[in-house]
């Protein structure tokens, strides 16, 4: 046994632990607390936040971490050991840069602004979360000048969330994908678009949270060591291996918010309890990265949730559970619904096709907010006459406009890229998945999805962090980052539903 690692072992665990304590009243927060909570609830996240980072870069952890280099050489690369020095000198060498006081403050003024817009949202007051949004953006201009040397501001805070990419490569990525995605969606959107009036009728909140919870308990989710409930914004959130919550919202004239905002954040759970048991507590405890951990969501919600295999099983039980809706619908003009390919408001709702567009606008305007190219009171205009110009719907008001996602209100900047990643990502490991196993596509067909899923947590979801995205792609594929899986990917599905 070595003592050193031991010892460093038991010094991050507290660290993580009172992270896990923040995250249970964050989650809080967002599902059950009341609205007098606010105040007090942003200054204990405060408190929590601070302890936290206190502790994660107190001076013996450096010291603990240069005594074991030797003891690090000495194992094999990709070893728990090796592994767990080798991200935790990643991580402790970033946020030493950053002081205890900012990330203290900074949980406070988030926790406010988030609780302002949950108020605001509804009635599309903008006004009301100005200043609030305002200050995220100063305070990720300061977090992003603690790592002096970055191309573009928004550098540090992409690498944050996606190890080892910044602006400028995620402009090319997007460039590329914008070239094959534009003429795919100008195809099917001269067509006559599906009809999906199906999916527009009363269905009663409580069978489709049953439904849904049905679903990802065949993908794998493990309610033992998880739960669903509401919020106002979908999301997952972890306290342990052995606990790893959903959320989903239900609009009750429309079938597909919860049941695809509820495989899509399964994905990500199943992620999470995927885990090595043995890295409960320690730096490898988590995603890789915000693109990995999208592919997951993506796939699970998209390539398997919107598949026609999928559905040849689970309609009639859809079919059953509304029979007054659904009875009479027949299966393809269904599955047509659900892939029905139109310019919409909605990021969480926007189909494959024109997904991508709504994440390329929210990265420019993200790099404009954060460069000053761009002020936070020109964003609604801005907002509505791209979402015109890019995918061809003007928001009526801010509501489903300019407030519609919680991430810059709540803080999280540098995040949005993540979801096209995942997007090429999720095509790109379930290429690799169907290689090592041609039978997926029929198990889906029957509700099976047992292959799929051992399949993932052996290559994908076992090792947490252990890998870089980039070394986890090349291992899982035999390449690097394409997003030609993708491109293949969409041109079959929607050229088989649109006959292009």
């Amino acid at each position: 046994m070595n003592t050193a690692f031991e010892e460093l072992k038991a010094r991050l665990l507290e660290s993580h632990d009172l992270g896990a304590a923040a995250a249970v009243l964050g989650w809080d927060q967002e599902t059950y607390m009341p609205p007098g909570g606010g105040e007090a609830r942003g200054r204990q996240l405060g408190v929590l936040g601070k302890l936290a980072h206190e502790k994660f870069i107190d001076p013996k952890v450096g010291e603990l971490l240069e005594g074991l280099t030797q003891f690090e050489e000495s194992q094999p690369y990709d070893s728990f050991e090796a592994s767990f020095i080798r991200v935790a000198k990643r991580d402790y060498e970033r946020a030493i840069k950053v002081p205890s006081e900012f990330v203290g403050r900074m949980m406070v003024q988030h926790t406010e602004a988030n609780i302002v817009w949950q108020k605001a949202r509804p009635g599309s007051d903008f006004g009301a979360v100005h200043a609030h949004l305002q200050k995220n953006f100063e305070l990720a201009r300061e977090l992003a000048d603690f790592f002096p040397g970055y191309e573009h501001v928004a550098d540090p805070l992409i690498d944050l969330h996606d190890y080892g990419m910044k602006a400028s490569s995620i402009k090319i990525l997007f460039s590329e994908l914008r070239k094959e995605l534009v003429p795919i969606v100008d195809s099917i959107t001269s067509q006559e678009p599906a009809d999906d009036a199906c999916l527009k009728q009363a269905f009663p909140e409580d069978r489709q949270l049953a439904f849904g919870n049905e679903v990802i308990t065949a993908f794998g989710y493990d309610f033992e060591r998880g739960r669903q409930d509401q919020a106002a914004h979908p999301f997952t959130t972890k306290f342990s291996i052995g606990d790893v919550r959903i959320t989903t919202r239900v609009n009750p004239d429309h079938l597909n918010s919860a049941l695809f905002g509820t495989m899509h954040e399964a994905g990500h759970a199943m992620y999470e309890q995927g885990i090595d048991r043995q890295f409960e507590g320690t730096p490898l405890d988590g995603g890789t990265s915000t693109g990995v951990h999208e592919s997951q969501s993506r796939l699970w919600e998209n390539m398997v949730g919107r598949s026609r295999g999928f559905w040849t099983h689970y309609y009639p039980k859809l079919q059953e559970t509304f029979p007054g809706q659904l009875g009479s619908v027949p299966l393809e003009t269904f599955y047509r619904a659900v892939n029905k390919v139109e310019p919409s408001l909605i990021r969480v709702e926007a189909d494959e096709a024109t997904y991508n567009l709504h994440i390329m606008m929210r990265f420019d305007f993200e790099l404009g907010l954060l460069d000053e190219t761009l002020d936070v009171s020109e964003l609604p205009q801005a907002w509505n006459d791209r979402m015109e110009k890019d995918v061809g719907v003007r928001p009526p008001d801010d509501k489903d406009g300019v407030m519609q996602d919680i991430h810059w209100y709540n803080g999280i900047i540098g995040y949005f890229q993540g979801y096209s990643i995942g997007n090429i990502l999720g095509a790109q490991f379930y290429d690799a998945a169907l290689r090592a196993h041609p039978e997926i596509p029929d198990e889906t067909a029957r509700g099976k999805f047992d292959t799929l899923h051992t399949w993932l947590r052996e290559n994908i979801y076992t090792h947490g962090s252990k890998f870089t995205a980039n070394e986890l792609i090349e291992r899982v594929t035999g390449s690097e980052l394409s997003i030609r899986p993708y491109i293949n990917y969409l041109k079959e599905k929607y050229g088989e539903l649109y006959d292009l």
